[in-house]
């Protein structure tokens, strides 16, 4: 998993312009200038440009014509917007993949194996993407094409490695989050599976709410 989980150089740039979105250094509006970051991060432009560019389709930063790209407000448009829809395409995914008895178990439970590995490892970027594969999973098996598109335009694989990076959760927790899931995707509950697999995706769009309207602690800084 190590190797796998090697960053490449364009996936650095954004995950450190994202560290310094959360932290403050460039703020709501502030205007992203492609030599200045090459700069700042040694590089040719060539990397910070494709960084820019998924971050855009992150929502993170938006191009506006002729006034280069601009920070958009942060927590707010990215992590709790894409979860809560997350959440209804996995819960829709995880009904039609269990009532088609079609979940590859045993491929999840390999999955599971690799986010403790990873865990123990202290890899945060592997976990992301033994998580992102686990769910990626169920969405395939419900066979549903315009319902793995939409999942898919979430871009779940770097939303996933921003929010372990911003929120910074306890690995193992993550990992045992996973075993949990699958455990109750194993028991063959079909209203069980669906209400946890949506509970699942609500507890990181980290609301004041949970799913049923029960008020709660939010976790993510809030912007600057």
């Amino acid at each position: 998993m190590s190797t796998l989980s090697r960053p490449t150089l364009s996936e650095s740039i954004r995950d450190g312009l994202v560290e310094m979105i959360v932290a403050g250094h460039y703020r709501a509006g502030e205007r992203l200038v492609e030599t200045r970051i090459a700069a700042d991060f040694g590089t040719s432009q060539a990397p910070v440009r494709e960084a820019l560019r998924e971050l855009e389709g992150l929502g993170l930063v938006e191009s506006r014509p002729r006034r280069g790209r601009h920070v958009l407000p942060f927590v707010e448009q990215t992590l709790r917007e894409a979860y809560v829809v997350r959440a209804a395409l996995e819960e829709t995914a995880t009904r039609l993949a269990m009532l088609a008895h079609k979940l590859p178990l045993d491929e999840m439970r390999e999955d599971v194996a690799d986010m403790r590995r990873s865990a123990t490892a202290g890899d945060v970027r592997a976990i992301g993407l033994a998580s992102t594969q686990f769910h990626r999973r169920v969405v395939l098996a419900a066979g549903n094409f315009l319902l793995e598109r939409a999942w898919e335009a979430l871009q779940i694989e770097a939303r996933t490695a921003i929010t372990l990076m911003v929120i910074q959760p306890d690995l193992t927790h993550v990992a045992e989050e996973h075993a949990t899931l699958l455990h109750i995707l194993e028991t063959g509950d079909v209203e069980a599976a669906c209400l946890h697999t949506r509970s699942h995706q609500w507890a990181y769009a980290d609301l004041p709410h949970d799913m049923h309207g029960a008020a709660r602690a939010v976790r993510f800084p809030t912007s600057p």
